[in-house]
C-alpha cells in the first residue's frame, strides 16, 4: 500500500481534534432545545450522520476554499475589509463578552490582514515542496515503524525546508513591500509618515525618494538574510 505525503493531512492532529470539539458543541448547542421532546430527536440522526460522513473530507475542503478564495482577492481590498469590516463587527459583537470588547484597530488589523491573505500564497508554496519530495521517502520512512507524523517531522519537512526557502523569501519580501498598504487604514508607517512630511513641506520628489530606499534597503537586507539561510539549509548535516 502506498502511502501519500500530500500537505492536507497535515491538517490533523491537535487542529483537528479541536474542529472535530468544536463542531459536536455546535451541533448538541443547535440541538439543546429539542431533548424535552423527544419524539423531536429523530432529525438529530440524519444530521450527525451527513456531519460524520463530511468529516474527512473538511479539512482538504475548508483549506482549499481558504487558498482559492484569498488568492482570487486583491490585497487592498483584504486590509480593507480587516481594518473596515472585521474591526468593527468584532468590537461591536463583543461588547458584552465577559473577557471585554476585542479592539483590533491599527497594528492588529493590520497585522492579521497581511497574514492572513499571504497565508494562502504560502500555503501552497509549503504543499508544492511537500510533494516535491518522492513518495518512496514517506514509505520507507513508515516500513521503519515511524507514525505519520514522525515522518513527516525527520524526513519530509526537513527536505521540503530546503525546497521552499526560495519561493518563501521572495513572499517575504513581497509582504514587506505590500506593507505599504496597512497606510489605507491610517497606520503610520513608512510611506504614511512620508505622506505626512511631504503634506507639511510640499516637497514630493524628496519626499517619495526617501520612501523609495527606506524600503529598498529593508528588501536588499532581507534579501541578504534570506541568500545566507538558503546556504546554511543547503549544506548537508546542518
Amino acid at each position: 500500500m502506498r502511502v501519500s505525503n500530500r500537505s492536507p493531512d497535515l491538517i490533523s492532529g491537535v487542529g483537528w481534534r479541536l474542529l472535530i470539539g468544536l463542531g459536536l458543541i455546535v451541533v448538541l448547542w443547535m440541538a439543546a432545545p429539542a431533548w424535552r421532546n423527544l419524539s423531536s430527536m429523530k432529525w438529530i440522526v440524519p444530521i450527525v450522520g451527513t456531519i460524520a460522513f463530511l468529516l474527512p473530507a473538511m479539512p482538504y475542503t475548508l483549506s482549499t476554499l481558504y487558498v482559492e478564495v484569498i488568492r482570487g482577492i486583491p490585497m487592498l481590498v483584504i486590509v480593507l475589509y480587516m481594518g473596515f469590516a472585521v474591526t468593527p463587527a468584532l468590537r461591536a459583537a463583543s461588547r458584552n463578552w465577559p473577557t471585554g470588547e476585542i479592539d483590533l484597530r491599527g497594528l492588529p488589523a493590520a497585522i492579521i490582514g497581511l497574514a492572513f491573505g499571504y497565508g494562502a500564497y504560502m500555503a501552497e508554496i509549503y504543499r508544492a515542496g511537500i510533494e516535491s519530495i518522492p513518495r518512496g521517502q514517506m514509505e520507507a520512512a513508515r516500513s521503519l515503524g515511524m507514525s505519520y507524523f514522525q515522518a513527516m517531522r525527520h524526513v519530509i519537512l526537513p527536505q521540503a525546508i530546503r525546497v521552499v526557502l526560495p519561493p518563501l523569501g521572495n513572499d517575504f519580501i513581497a509582504m514587506l513591500k505590500d506593507s505599504s498598504l496597512i497606510s489605507v487604514i491610517a497606520l503610520p508607517e513608512i510611506l504614511q509618515q512620508g505622506r505626512l512630511w511631504i503634506s507639511r513641506n510640499f516637497r514630493a520628489f524628496e519626499g517619495f525618494n526617501s520612501v523609495a530606499l527606506l524600503y529598498l534597503v529593508m528588501t536588499l537586507l532581507l534579501s541578504l538574510f534570506v541568500r545566507v539561510v538558503e546556504r546554511k539549509a543547503a549544506l548537508p548535516g546542518r
